[in-house]
């Protein structure tokens, strides 16, 4: 169990989680191995098949504004527990009516869009500077990759409908994980990403990236809901029941920075081996729950570190970062900004 920038998570199966006062208390057979006062948590994220929650701490923390969500021991979400939806009525109206419009929609879905292929530019480019010069071949791809997606971008600048900008970041994020590989410190039979596969991955990075996706989705979920906005209302990902589509859609600038940086980071420190993973009969490779905790801590890790924001001019971890997009996406569709900064890496 770890705490990082008040989210909670709890890998430990069969956990027993109750509300002990103002505070929740983490049980194991019987013994409480973690209590945690509910004021210092902004969300708790379950992982296991056996996690078992109160109703009296359900209730205490949707009255807080905890979200508490519970995932498989994988990291599939599940279900998550909340209260009525509060914030402001107004501002939701508004986001269902620029949802409803594609027009509006269009110009949110672009600039997402937009930021995600230049933040993966952004880690191609990082690969290109930091081991470039150790592979001739490695150097030719990661800059041909680079062109393709400064290629994409401006593509995006000519679509005028949410199709087509699903197109072209469909045949951007191609060329990008195409090119993954070559973000390896080490060449290794182990490490290598076969294409990307979801709902089961097919192999060990394919495993940590799904992790890592999950663990941001919990985020960008929180800080949705966090400023007023319905996260299941989006704008470049349509309504689908039980989808958060918004926490998706903000999702997509954060990835390469986050997730994706955090992956790769793990697999070229050597944090996990081939040990660490399931492989299943159907082909399926899923990650340990010893594993889990080790890409856990790498995450928390990588929230901790602050970058200058190019918007707010100041400092700010990666961690609060899905919460200052979501307070800036509020902010464009209250009418506040002009339009919608998305967050472009450099």
């Amino acid at each position: 169990m770890k705490t990082h920038l008040n989210t909670l998570f709890v890998t430990l199966e069969d956990a027993y989680l109750r509300k002990d006062g103002a505070a929740i208390d983490i049980r194991h057979e019987g013994k409480s191995k973690l209590r945690v006062p509910l004021h210092n948590l902004d969300g708790v994220c379950c992982f296991g098949w056996n996690t078992v929650a109160t109703t009296a701490l359900m209730a205490a923390c949707a009255e807080a504004g905890v979200s508490l969500s519970f995932h498989t021991p994988h990291g599939k979400f599940v279900a998550a527990a909340q209260a009525y939806t509060s914030g402001n009525i107004h501002l939701r109206r508004q986001q269902y009516r620029i949802a409803d419009a594609e027009s509006a929609s269009v110009q949110i879905a672009r600039k997402l869009i937009v930021a995600k292929l230049n933040n993966c530019r952004t880690v191609v480019k990082r690969a290109y500077r930091d081991y470039g010069d150790r592979c001739s071949l490695r150097s030719e791809n990661l800059q041909a990759t680079a062109a393709k997606l400064e290629n994409s971008i401006r593509a995006l600048d000519r679509a005028s409908n949410l199709e087509e900008i699903r197109g072209i970041e469909g045949e951007g994020a191609v060329h990008y994980f195409a090119a993954f590989n070559h973000f390896f410190t080490e060449d290794s039979t182990v490490f290598q990403l076969n294409g990307r596969s979801r709902r089961p991955p097919m192999d060990p990075v394919n495993a940590v990236l799904s992790f890592c996706y999950t663990l941001l989705m919990h985020d960008c979920r929180s800080a949705c809901e966090s400023v007023g906005l319905d996260s299941q209302c989006g704008f470049l990902h349509r309504d689908r029941p039980g989808r958060p589509s918004l926490a998706l859609d903000l999702m997509e600038e954060l990835r390469p920075g986050l997730a994706d940086r955090a992956s790769v980071s793990i697999i070229n420190r050597k944090q996990l081996t081939e040990k660490d993973f399931e492989f299943q009969e159907s082909g399926a490779v899923l990650l340990k729950e010893d594993s889990r905790k080790k890409v856990l801590a790498a995450w928390q890790e990588r929230k901790k570190e602050e970058f200058n924001h190019p918007v707010l001019k100041e400092k700010v971890s990666y961690g609060l970062l899905p919460f200052v997009q979501a307070l800036l996406l509020a902010r464009y569709l209250r009418g506040d900004l002009e339009e919608y900064p998305s967050f472009m890496q450099k």
